[in-house]
């Protein structure tokens, strides 16, 4: 098995990016990602949702890793990061996607801060995805 499959990127059609498209960059980023900015990105993508949401997703993987750490912080451990699939990452960002709109846009912050990121095209096409759909939303607010 590939532990960094290549996933689709959206079109850069300037129209709006699909929830599914936005999930399946969020997979790619953390398939590429160095462990210590995948166990960032996970403890992101897992605080939004409560423990009930986690056992549904991915098999619960989730929720598993949410009882391992220390409650109420989240930490997630490098053991865990390397049960983790892309595809489960895939599964958790379509979840936090449907809790919130605005869940995933400290992704943007989170992946731009990350030197070792920076030159990840995933990463960097997600970060602007992600800003994009956070000015659309402002936008579409002041109308």
């Amino acid at each position: 098995m590939n532990p960094n499959p290549t996933l689709p990127v959206p079109a850069a059609s300037g129209g709006p990016v699909s929830e599914a498209a936005i999930a399946q960059l969020v997979g790619q980023v953390y398939a590429s990602a160095p462990p210590s900015v995948r166990s960032r990105l996970l403890e992101h993508l897992i605080k939004p949702l409560g423990v009930l949401s986690l056992a549904v997703v991915a098999n619960g993987i989730f929720a598993s890793i949410r009882f391992r750490s220390n409650w109420p912080e989240l930490k997630v451990r490098m053991e865990d990061v390397q049960s983790v699939q892309p595809r489960d990452v895939i599964a958790l960002a379509h979840s936090v996607q449907q809790v919130s709109a605005h869940a995933l846009d400290g992704l943007a912050q989170l992946l731009s801060s990350s030197p070792v990121m920076a030159g990840s095209a995933a990463a960097s096409v997600l970060v602007a995805v992600l800003l994009q759909r956070s000015r659309n939303r402002r936008a579409e607010d002041r109308d």
